[in-house]
């Protein structure tokens, strides 16, 4: 089966979109399908503005058409909601092609804390922007009922994975060269540096030990000068990355806006427990649906208790809870939920449904 995954979230970037994307083409070509993705790296860029270090490709819709001219593919998917996205969902609607989606990322909440972009503004685009998806692919059900709240509409579940090898498990608190000889415990957050991910509420927490940060961002030079007193990593690459995660004591997740949060999931493949508030992405790491204890971590709406008791979690309880996610698995939700990009009747149909018979899942 031929597959165009059309994003502006692509490698070098370096987040959670861009993380599964990546094992999802993995996994898909490992099972056999063609995989062609269209990403900013093969157009002319701008820094998106508000937000340096994501680049947008400027004016990708002759290219991208080009492209999927070419490709005839059998699905079409469109993982993001920026230029690469927007000019395959006109392609798409031009030709009378049937496409999925996704919602990676509360962009309209990005939009609001970086450009004061009311939310009602930035959800009214989004919901017209995934309005003709057969498919709107969701990581947690929090953010699907908030979605169908909003007006979405064909929403679909899709959990996400981590690679349990490359996050090898440590029972006890590892040592890290990156690290060096800190002060325990340690605390540690990896990801974006950014107005969306709530960091301050991690950096003001009063306690003891070190505070250790992996990642950059548009808040970074100003956060670094306020709190001087914080380790910060910058990026590192995988496999440097697990060893950090390994010497943490606990791993600290301060967003209230996450999608997922495959970072948590990381940290607990390798045996490190997480501290987050109880929202919807760590609700569905920790698997704390309906009254269920959270599992690998705590939830908390005081991030500094979240933290003093994460760190009486053992670390094998949150390497177990890690287990319960792999790529495979997601690669196959994802693979269920696409639709014959030319087919009647498309509404709805899945590849691999029985009565599509021509784009089976071994196709």
């Amino acid at each position: 089966m031929k597959i165009a995954l059309l994003t502006d979230a692509w490698l070098p970037q370096v987040n959670g979109v861009v993380t599964t994307l990546r094992e999802l083409v993995q996994q898909l070509e490992a099972a056999g399908h063609e995989v062609q993705v269209l990403h900013p790296g093969q157009f002319v860029t701008r820094p998106c503005p508000g937000y340096t270090g994501i680049d947008l490709a400027v004016r990708p819709g002759k290219g991208v058409a080009k492209m999927l001219d070419a490709l005839q593919p059998d699905a079409i998917h469109l993982a993001t909601e920026g230029p690469i996205g927007w000019a395959g969902r006109r392609y798409c609607l031009r030709h009378g092609l049937a496409f999925t989606t996704a919602f990676h990322t509360r962009f309209p909440e990005i939009l609001h804390a970086a450009l004061r972009i009311p939310l009602g503004w930035g959800y009214a685009l989004f919901r017209h922007f995934h309005r003709p998806s057969s498919g709107v692919l969701v990581p947690t059900q929090g953010v699907l009922q908030m979605l169908e709240r909003r007006g979405f509409r064909h929403l679909r579940p899709w959990t996400h994975g981590v690679d349990t090898q490359a996050f090898s498990f440590h029972g006890e608190v590892a040592k890290s060269t990156h690290i060096g000889a800190l002060a325990h415990p340690v605390a540690l957050y990896v990801g974006r540096v950014s107005y969306e991910k709530n960091i301050e509420a991690f950096l003001q927490l009063d306690m003891p030990g070190t505070k250790v940060v992996c990642g950059v961002g548009p808040l970074g030079a100003r956060l670094q000068s306020k709190y001087p007193q914080v380790r910060w990593l910058g990026i590192l690459d995988r496999a440097a990355l697990a060893k950090v995660y390994a010497a943490a004591d606990v791993f600290v997740f301060p967003s209230r806006s996450e999608t997922f949060g495959l970072v948590m999931l990381e940290a607990m493949a390798c045996g490190t427990p997480v501290a987050a508030f109880p929202v919807d992405g760590p609700t569905e790491v920790l698997g704390a649906h309906e009254g269920q204890a959270a599992r690998g971590g705590v939830l908390h709406d005081n991030l500094l208790t979240a933290c003093q008791q994460a760190l009486a979690v053992p670390r094998h309880e949150a390497r177990a809870r890690a287990l319960d996610f792999t790529w495979a698995q997601a690669a196959q939700v994802f693979q269920q939920h696409l639709v014959p990009a030319r087919s009647e009747g498309h509404g709805g149909w899945r590849i691999g449904h029985k009565n599509v018979t021509s784009l089976s899942l071994d196709s």
